[in-house]
């Protein structure tokens, strides 16, 4: 599953944070996840319970859906996007390879699907808190 692939990579990115920090113990990690990357929350969170090593039992992780925001490149139209516009099988697409949100939606201004998207992609670990 995606979202246990995810999970890994951030505890061994926190588990870096850790010991580069001397940390004894993480209070909470804040994670932000971008809208465009369709990852269920309920199972990262719980992916990410699973795999707590001793540092991380009592880490509290705080996790954040960043929406999508986009910009044209031909009218300078800015612009949030949300997946629910998408039907499933295009969301599927858009999760595996968000930049093919290109193909799917156009600017609701001019109609170009020459856009930038600015916000909602990746997944991002905004901080770890813990005890030295």
């Amino acid at each position: 599953m995606h979202e246990w692939a995810l999970a890994e990579a951030i505890i061994s990115s926190v588990i870096k944070v850790v010991e580069k920090e001397g940390l004894i113990e993480v209070k909470e990690v804040r994670i932000k996840v971008g809208e465009l990357q369709q990852v269920d929350i309920d199972i990262l969170e719980f992916a990410l319970s699973e795999l707590k090593t001793d540092k991380l039992k009592n880490a509290r992780f705080v996790i954040e859906t960043v929406k999508a925001e986009l910009r044209c490149r031909a009218c300078g139209h800015l612009w949030n996007f949300s997946q629910n516009k998408l039907d499933n099988g295009l969301k599927e697409s858009v999760h595996f390879v968000p930049e093919t949100i290109h193909a799917y939606i156009r600017c609701p201004k001019c109609g170009s699907p020459d856009f930038e998207i600015l916000e909602g992609r990746g997944v991002l670990l905004e901080s770890v808190k813990g005890v030295k």
